[in-house]
């Protein structure tokens, strides 16, 4: 049976491990981290995905942990409804729903369904070899794991990735992320609801993701590598949306400032070279993206199905990988394009552009929902 090792216990490494496992592959999967932890906070599992999930076996799991979202709706800073879409309708006709599910419950699930005794823990990769045969994964506690092929699944930081194709600092879209996971029960959230509302260099968002939870997110125009004011995420929150729609200053309030996360959201160009030898990039190592679209995690479930796929159809794993690599690249390089422009019109500070932006949204309305459509039906 040829070995896989798979570098990362993340959405994107789990998800190719349980595609290679069902394909015939004795796969490790190597994760830096002791264990697997709660970590993160929600995100979107469009249709494209659940559909995945559902070829793995994981779909019924991962749908039980989650929340389906029936409805969308795009908001002012002040909450005026601009567009409400009618996801439950499509979820319908497209063959599988769109669903909230916080990071840490994915995972879980995922790796329940590989099975927690293929995953490694505490292992720091820190280079790779190959040769015509397979690829060796060198850890820093002085691991060397071999396999038929090597998937590097470590992340927008990937080491893999740096070696692959050399040391570059991902691109910071100008705009920095507050997250957080809140009980709260307000009217103007009805559950299955998310909702986007927009405001000058700004803009705050919120998901249903299971067990009475809400994911909420908020964005700033600011300099990268900020830190916290001295009072804290959450006097920072609500000094910047205190006066925004009420729920939102409602869901940081029910937070602990202790379980607020602040990321610089960034990305990296698209580039076409995934691969050397039996060593494949995959997920946010090869194609990362800005959370404009929610196809983050989508795409990296994607991946690992297709990688796997063309692993099984090609004659050799060199061929099998080079399929996978030319076979993503358009869809995962289309995404990532989007996602920055549409991060750009969300981070709009000019008075009349943001006026003509959310005009825009309202009229825009059904237009944006076919492009949505569009998006999500890929079946891969």
């Amino acid at each position: 049976m040829p070995r896989a090792v798979v570098i990362g216990a993340g959405i994107g490494g789990l998800t190719a491990a349980i595609a290679l496992k069902q394909t015939g592959w004795d796969v490790s999967v190597c994760e830096r981290a002791p264990e697997l932890r709660e970590v993160g906070a929600g995100i979107t599992l469009w249709t494209n995905a659940v559909k995945v999930l559902r070829k793995l076996g994981a779909g019924e799991a991962v749908e039980a942990a989650a929340a389906p979202i029936k409805t969308s709706e795009v908001r002012s800073w002040r909450g005026k409804l601009l567009i409400r879409a009618d996801f439950g309708a499509l979820g319908q006709r497209l063959g599988a729903p769109c669903i909230g599910i916080h990071r840490a419950d994915l995972q879980a699930k995922l790796a329940d369904a590989l099975g927690r005794e293929h995953i490694q823990y505490g292992m720091t990769c820190v280079a790779y070899n190959r040769d015509g045969k397979g690829a060796n994964a060198l850890f820093a506690e002085g691991d060397d794991v071999r396999g038929q092929i090597l998937v590097g699944a470590d992340g927008i930081k990937s080491l893999v990735r740096n070696q692959l194709l050399g040391p570059e600092q991902p691109r910071y879209a100008g705009y920095t992320a507050w997250r957080g996971v809140a009980l709260i029960d307000r009217p103007e959230v009805p559950v299955g609801v998310t909702v986007l509302a927009m405001g000058r260099g700004s803009q705050v968002g919120m998901l249903p993701i299971g067990g009475g939870r809400t994911y909420w997110f908020a964005t700033q125009n600011v300099p990268p590598d900020g830190v916290a004011g001295p009072g804290g995420h959450k006097a920072d929150l609500l000094k910047l949306f205190g006066n925004w729609w009420p729920a939102f200053p409602a869901a940081v309030e029910a937070t602990p400032d202790a379980a607020i996360l602040r990321n610089d959201i960034i990305d990296r160009v698209p580039v076409r070279k995934w691969t050397d030898g039996r060593v494949a990039l995959l997920g946010d190592s090869a194609h990362p993206t800005t959370p404009n679209l929610g196809q983050g995690a989508c795409q990296a479930i994607e991946s690992g199905y297709v990688l796997a796929k063309c692993l099984k159809e090609a004659e050799t794993a060199e061929a099998g990988l080079s399929a996978y690599e030319q076979s993503r690249f358009d869809r995962t390089a289309q995404i990532t394009n989007e996602s920055w422009k549409v991060g750009k019109i969300l981070a709009y500070e000019n008075p009349l552009k943001c006026w003509f932006r959310d005009r825009m949204f309202g009229l825009l309305g059904g237009l944006s929902m076919r492009h949505t459509e569009k998006l999500i039906g890929v079946e891969v």
